[in-house]
């Protein structure tokens, strides 16, 4: 392969409103990702790209960027896999900091609304499962926290709404599936959450590093659950039961 292509996308907030790609020749190595390519620029062009990045090992989700219009991790990206003309630009669904670094804090803010893991009162430890119910949650701990499903989101990046995204559906479900958790939080994600804003188009699975099932096993269960709360009645009478006991308690 020739010498790579490379359009990378710069903006300084303090030299500019609007940003722009500035385009770089890069001298390819044989196994070399995008990652590589762009620190090269970084290292022997221009030492004022900023970029964000840890592991180089697909691990950390540091690396996040839509790389020719689609999110995925610059480490983990192969140039020998998408030609030598190649662009790269930061997550267009968070706020932009400075050339391919984007301000993804809203996400710790939600993650302190999901509910934590409750587990049932009294049990003592050292805690034992059944292997077979350790399986069901065990996909959804691989998360890396990329955020390329929540960039990848029409959702979160087309409309104004209420909506948590992918990565905290997933969160709430790795919880909501573990054996020893006593609480439900589907009712929480279709009021707080936004849940019945997704109209599952698996999008967001399909960018996933990790090949986690977002969608197909997380999402859809919650949405489930959350309608069989308020649509299915034996739900509904069990539902109210619950309420006027915690009432008569109190």
């Amino acid at each position: 392969m020739t010498d790579i292509n490379l359009k990378i996308y710069r903006f300084n907030p303090e030299e500019e409103s609007v940003g722009k790609f500035v385009e770089y020749k890069v001298p390819y190595v044989d196994g070399m990702v995008v990652l590589d390519a762009v620190r090269y620029v970084q290292e022997k062009i221009d030492p004022t790209l900023a970029i964000r990045w840890n592991c180089k090992a697909a691990k950390c989700g540091s690396c996040s960027a839509e790389i020719n219009n689609r999110p995925s991790l610059m480490c983990k990206t192969r140039v020998d896999s998408i030609g030598n003309n190649i662009s790269v630009a930061p997550m267009g669904a968070y706020p932009n900091i400075k050339d391919l670094v984007t301000d993804i804090s809203a996400n710790w803010s939600i993650l302190k609304k999901i509910p934590p893991f409750t587990p049932k009162p009294g049990m003592e430890k050292p805690w034992r499962i059944h292997p077979a119910d350790v399986e069901r949650s065990k996909e959804f701990k691989k998360c890396i926290e990329c955020f390329l499903c929540q960039d990848v989101c029409h959702v979160i990046r087309e409309h104004n709404t209420k909506y948590f995204g992918p990565r905290h559906m997933v969160k709430a479900a790795s919880m909501d599936m573990h054996p020893l958790d006593v609480l439900d939080r589907s009712e929480f994600l279709d009021d707080e959450g936004g849940i019945g804003f997704c109209n599952i188009t698996k999008c967001c699975q399909d960018v996933c590093p990790e090949h986690i099932h977002i969608t197909d096993n997380a999402i859809i269960q919650e949405k489930e659950r959350a309608a069989d709360l308020k649509y299915d009645p034996i739900a509904m009478i069990i539902k109210r039961r619950k309420s006027r006991k915690e009432k008569v308690v109190k």
